[in-house]
């Protein structure tokens, strides 16, 4: 199963950007022996639309372009289900059991996610009540992907 970051907005060069990229080089590493592939980030720009919801509509529509079929959604939104580490391994798991060709994560831009695509969700995840920087929540999605592919390798690297 192919494991995809899809985001708004592209990552300029810096710690942020070569902190993903070890996190997903990692997980790659180790999720091949687990039927997990890809570990890719896919960005699109942002909506130049003046409208918040036009901007939303657009860029849902962008994000979509992006998934191939037989794909679980896992859109990051604040109103979304609060997981441990190990309860989004244990569905990333499940997922691939179940046969799923991809599990895409998607991080939306500043406005949110459109109302359709969240709704299109198979998980809504949330990394808390706080708002985070697009760029810091990329860096905690990928770790935790990594953590995910630790956990379900039996890797102690999960423990706290």
């Amino acid at each position: 199963m192919r494991i995809l970051i899809c985001c708004i907005g592209r990552m300029k060069a810096g710690a942020e950007r070569d902190l993903v990229a070890r996190y997903l080089d990692r997980a790659k590493a180790g999720g091949r022996a687990l039927g997990l592939s890809g570990f890719e980030v896919i960005e699109h720009p942002e909506s130049a639309a003046r409208r918040a919801e036009d901007r939303m509509a657009e860029e849902g529509a962008a994000l979509s372009s992006s998934f191939p079929s037989g794909i679980r959604l896992c859109v990051l939104d604040p109103r979304g289900k609060h997981l441990s580490s190990e309860e989004f391994s244990g569905r990333i798991g499940r997922e691939r059991d179940q046969g799923a060709s991809a599990f895409a994560c998607i991080i939306g831009g500043a406005d949110g996610l459109s109302p359709e695509l969240r709704s299109r969700a198979d998980l809504m995840l949330a990394f808390g009540a706080a708002t985070f920087p697009h760029q810091l929540v990329r860096v905690m999605l990928a770790e935790q992907i990594y953590r995910a592919t630790t956990i379900l390798a039996g890797h102690p690297y999960h423990r706290a």
